[in-house]
């Protein structure tokens, strides 16, 4: 704590950022441009704030940390299910850049005068793209959803993957023995077989531990009800992670993706998300300014043709093979130049590998030097590429993108808002409007919401999932959420975003099953009903009448049957993931119990209840005979 050379530098960055990323958003350029100027701004060739102390070192590899924090929030919202729909473009697209990229910028290196073996190697490097780059700006500019952003991302994925074999591959084309460091837990000094067994066993713990142990470590941090403890836990969830994979030679941010994969499908993914996203955008923007802060610009200005020549060079060659990829794989229009001016660039993966290979002599610290001023270069031009492009990149341009729509306007306030109004919420909305209550209703589906105006209700275009819409709809001054909507996960999300932002709010909802239904339980959610909970028991009822049983104990007993589905659902929920063999006792307990709940009732063996009122429309149906 005696030094504050760490602290000073952390302070002239958040300063940088806080001064150049407002004026690049202002000036359209996006954060990305913004943060990359304060880097060289701040660096040691202009301003020479930071740059060459230990304290700016440790800054940078913090900042490498919002890369793999990144990466474990991409994971989240795959699942595997998901990634394995993906594993056609991920292979196909993914493998056909790197071998097509990394054989012609080889021998372009080849050409420049560097051994073909290394300059194969160094063409495989420059195949690389910077995945923070990329998905940070597609995001910012809302194209990470169209079909040249699916495309980007199953190709920056590949690219990670492809980070192991390229490390595994430098110490063999070394000239000199790797310089030592005072890395004692590295699993670099292993054999070949040997290492690979130390990344199957890492990987395997990531997935196992991910399945099997997280969800209970969440679950008994979510019970403390302390926020800012399942915060830390997130963070060192990742943080942890990712040192698990420095140790085994592995891509930190490729571990902690598959970490995320793992856990798309916990309940506690949406709070992980929440937690974890400011950490993500602040660490990225210390990553970009870092990279800034790294371009000689005594290099650059040394030989500005020679620079020029070859960053020029190496974007055209990039750009050509990514371009004649699109029209090779036939990507859907408008998705090949977003493609193209998006992964043309050099990726940060560059500066470790090149680092790698000076230490091992396989490139000297002049060729080092220029290969990374093309990188950080072209790293640089890649938000004015996609500026410049925005015309060809339009999201309408795309047939695989979602139309886009304006949410409707709502001009009426209500005590109620009802999300959702297809086959489940049209009779909540019609039985609310019945009693006198005008509810807001927000539906995503535009063709479902003409249709039900054409047959007078009054129905709101408007995705319940967004924070903008729900303050639209009054949420602020609203008592109750129902939510009807169909998909488990946009009710998951509704639930975590509502209950985040408007805590007062009541919130009644549909579960699509029983394993979603005490997940919901679990989050505090106390009006949860299973989707076919109410039908069930109305063919359940009539089932007892077709019985001989009378309409009063038929409908006493599908009643008394509710009650005790609602207490069982209530006493599991809080053992849901904490105690398995707990679970399945109070199951089996309840089970037995039920039939003898039922003979205690007085109206069951036919008292003078049991016929006390027969509804009008009862049918005339004969008993059936058993």
């Amino acid at each position: 704590m005696s030094d504050p050379g760490f602290f000073q530098s952390a302070l002239v960055y958040l300063t940088a950022a806080v001064i150049s990323v407002p004026i690049a958003k202002r000036l359209g350029l996006g954060s990305v441009l913004g943060y990359l100027v304060a880097g060289v701004g701040i660096g040691p060739h202009v301003l020479g704030l930071v740059g060459g102390s230990s304290s700016s070192s440790e800054v940078m590899h913090i900042a490498e940390s919002g890369v793999v924090v990144m990466l474990f929030l991409i994971g989240l919202e795959l699942k595997i299910s998901a990634l394995w729909r993906m594993r056609g473009t991920l292979l196909g697209l993914g493998g056909s850049q790197m071998l097509a990229c990394g054989i012609i910028l080889g021998v372009g290196v080849w050409l420049w005068g560097i051994e073909l073996k290394s300059a194969l190697l160094i063409g495989f490097i420059l195949a690389l793209s910077s995945t923070a780059i990329v998905l940070q700006t597609l995001r910012e500019k809302s194209l990470h959803a169209t079909a040249g952003g699916r495309h980007a991302f199953a190709t920056l994925l590949f690219q990670d993957i492809a980070v192991i074999p390229l490390l595994a591959i430098l110490p063999l084309l070394a000239s000199t023995p790797a310089i030592a460091t005072n890395d004692i837990h590295s699993a670099s000094h292993l054999s070949g077989a040997m290492q690979g067994i130390a990344i199957c066993a890492a990987i395997a713990s990531v997935v196992l531990a991910g399945r099997w142990l997280l969800p209970f470590l969440f679950s008994y941090i979510a019970n403390a009800g302390l926020r800012e403890i399942f915060t830390a836990t997130a963070l060192l969830l990742v943080l942890a992670i990712g040192g698990l994979m420095s140790l085994v030679g592995l891509s930190p941010a490729l571990g902690a993706f598959v970490a995320g994969v793992v856990l798309a499908s916990s309940p506690y993914r949406h709070e992980l998300e929440g937690d974890l996203e400011p950490f993500k955008g602040l660490l990225l923007g210390l990553f970009f300014i870092s990279v800034g802060a790294s371009m000689d610009l005594q290099l650059i200005l040394k030989d500005p043709l020679g620079i020029t020549l070859l960053l020029a060079g190496f974007v055209l060659i990039k750009g050509s093979v990514l371009a004649a990829l699109g029209k090779l794989f036939h990507f859907a229009p408008g998705a090949t130049p977003l493609y193209t001016l998006s992964m043309f660039q050099g990726g940060e993966f560059a500066f470790v590998l090149f680092s790698q290979a000076t230490s091992l002599g396989i490139l000297t610290l002049d060729q080092s030097a220029r290969f990374n001023a093309i990188v950080a270069l072209s790293m640089a031009l890649t938000p004015l590429a996609l500026l410049a492009g925005r015309n060809w990149l339009k999201p309408p341009a795309d047939p695989d993108a979602t139309p886009h729509r304006e949410a409707d306007a709502i001009e009426h306030s209500s005590p109620v808002i009802l999300a959702g109004f297809g086959r489940y919420g049209n009779y909540v909305g019609r039985l609310l409007r019945s009693q006198g209550f005008r509810p807001v209703v927000l539906e995503t589906d535009a063709e479902h919401v003409e249709l039900t105006r054409r047959l007078g209700f009054e129905v709101h275009y408007g995705d319940a999932t967004r924070l903008d819409i729900l303050h639209a709809a009054g949420a602020q001054h609203a008592k109750l959420l129902v939510i009807a909507i169909s998909d488990e996960e946009t009710i998951d999300l509704l639930v975590a975003t509502a209950r985040r932002h408007f805590p007062h709010l009541e919130i009644v909802t549909r579960a699509t099953g029983m394993d979603h239904r005490l997940r919901l339980i679990q989050q505090g959610v106390h009006h949860v009903f299973h989707e076919l909970a109410g039908s069930a028991l109305d063919a359940g009822t009539q089932t007892l009448r077709l019985l001989g049983i009378p309409a009063y104990p038929a409908e006493r007993a599908a009643r008394k049957f509710r009650r005790w589905d609602i207490e069982s659902a209530r006493d599991l929920a809080p053992i849901r993931l904490q105690d398995e063999s707990a679970y399945f006792a109070i199951i089996r307990e309840r089970v037995a119990n039920l039939e003898s709940l039922f003979r205690s009732d007085p109206t069951h063996e036919g008292s003078a209840d049991a016929k006390a009122w027969q509804p009008p429309s009862a049918p005339k149906t004969p008993p059936v005979q058993t």
